[in-house]
């Protein structure tokens, strides 16, 4: 398996901080966590690498079915495939293992050595959803006490008060599209509607949410490897306005809290203790950028999904087919998230094969949903489908997704809204995908929605 390396060579991080100063920090927080990678993933691709190859696919196919001869490659390699920098699978049992065990662990690779001590000293002191203490890449204790002030407040049944709620913003948002004037249904509808439910859930006033809106669509891309140098630069921007707008918000709640779950936040403790002040602004940032941008993705994916399947979308709006069901299959089909990964704490086993201590596993969350021991015929589209609940698309174990139950909410909520209210629609030639490789989804989808429009 080919790694960077770690060694530590003397004095590293010292001499690169005295000799090019903190000007050239951003640079050498690109080089460590894009430029490098991104040499090394395209060399490893051209050579015929399996884990090359698929992350240079996902950016290149934009749709997830292009990415099959991959993911049968992938399967067909084993149980566990070493690629050139982790393990991967594709196999469901598998990833759900690997994803559940304490055996692994989120984070990076390494946490010694010159290149982190680098990366220590070039870290920006702001919000990031890959750093800690972010809830995708912190373990227990501290895990579990974020994640319990967070589901106290972000509970199931407050989510089922939002019901109501987020029917009346979809139908707001349909009556403002004009049925004479072609649409573009990502920015009128599959957009806005998860900004407006997550805004009011943690107290964003109406002027600032479009531009939360934009500002979580340039910082979603901080999931992937091998961004450029100019897209690296636009995502820090984000996050830093991003941080500087949250802290204020924060402050704001606590001297004028309101009828919101952010504000039930800042309050709520586990055994006396509260969160930190950056704790709290980790945990607010990430529900509030998670919030929307998966939900945005699995909107428009299932819309050119049932308007490709006229005969499914029909059995949906006649009560053949239950609308929920038909959520689940998009987000079995074509998931919002590609993959993600984990480290191995300790020497282990899965489904036989051996990890050893310190190796990461690449769980191929799409590739597993599409795992014919699970899901017969898995590469057909099927609202009907019995297990369609059974895919991995919100991770699984201790990190499985906070916001599952809202995305399924108002997927199902926005589908039906918008379907019903317009059964003329039609995609116009010019859609696109966006150009990220771990969340998967549409960044322009043309529409007419009347006939003869």
């Amino acid at each position: 398996m080919l790694k960077l390396s770690t060694a530590p060579a003397p004095g590293l991080a010292r001499r690169v901080a005295d000799r090019v100063g903190e000007p050239a920090k951003p640079f050498v927080r690109w080089g460590l966590g894009h430029g490098i990678p991104r040499t090394v993933i395209g060399r490893a691709a051209r050579q015929g690498d399996l884990q090359g190859r698929l992350i240079t696919a996902a950016a290149e196919n934009g749709r997830t079915d292009r990415l099959l001869p991959v993911f049968d490659e992938l399967r067909r390699s084993g149980v566990l495939a070493k690629g050139r920098f982790s393990y991967m699978t594709a196999h469901h049992e598998a990833v759900k293992e690997v994803l559940s065990s304490n055996d692994f662990s989120t984070g990076l690779p390494t946490t010694a050595g010159s290149l982190s001590r680098l990366g220590q000293w070039a870290a920006m002191d702001v919000f990031n959803p890959v750093q800690p203490p972010s809830l995708l890449v912190t373990e227990p204790p501290d895990h579990t006490r974020y994640r319990k002030l967070v589901t106290r407040v972000f509970s199931a049944r407050a989510v089922e008060r939002l019901r109501e709620r987020t029917e009346q913003i979809a139908t707001e948002l349909v009556d403002a599209i004009d049925p004479a004037s072609p649409v573009d249904l990502v920015d009128a509808y599959c957009g806005q509607l998860p900004v407006v439910v997550i805004s009011e859930i943690l107290g964003v006033p109406d002027g600032m949410r479009q531009r939360i809106l934009e500002l979580g669509n340039q910082a979603g891309a901080s999931l992937d490897l091998g961004v450029g140098w100019r897209q690296f630069r636009q995502i820090e921007s984000a996050l830093v306005e991003f941080d500087e707008w949250l802290t204020g918000h924060l402050r704001y709640l606590r001297r004028h809290p309101g009828d919101n779950l952010l504000s039930q936040l800042l309050t709520a403790q586990e055994d006396g203790v509260g969160l930190s002040e950056r704790e709290l602004k980790a945990t607010a940032g990430l529900v509030l950028a998670a919030g929307f941008e998966t939900t945005v993705n699995l909107l428009g994916n299932g819309i050119v999904l049932l308007t490709e399947h006229p005969q499914q979308l029909a059995a949906l709006r006649s009560g053949d087919a239950d609308w929920g069901n038909a959520v689940e299959e998009v987000l079995r089909y074509d998931p919002p998230v590609l993959l993600t990964g984990r480290i191995a704490l300790r020497e282990t086993e899965i489904r036989g094969v051996r990890v050893r201590a310190g190796h990461p596993v690449t769980t191929v969350l799409a590739a597993a949903n599409r795992d014919p021991l699970v899901f017969t015929d898995p590469d057909r589209f099927d609202i009907t489908r019995e297990n369609a609940r059974e895919h991995v698309s919100f991770s699984a174990g201790r990190h499985y997704c906070l916001g599952a139950q809202l995305a399924r909410l108002e997927g199902e909520i926005g589908l039906r809204t918008l379907f019903d209210r317009f059964p003329d629609l039609r995609l116009e030639p010019g859609a696109t995908r966006r150009h990220t490789r771990i969340l998967r989804g549409w960044e322009h989808l043309p529409a007419r929605v009347a006939a003869g429009g």
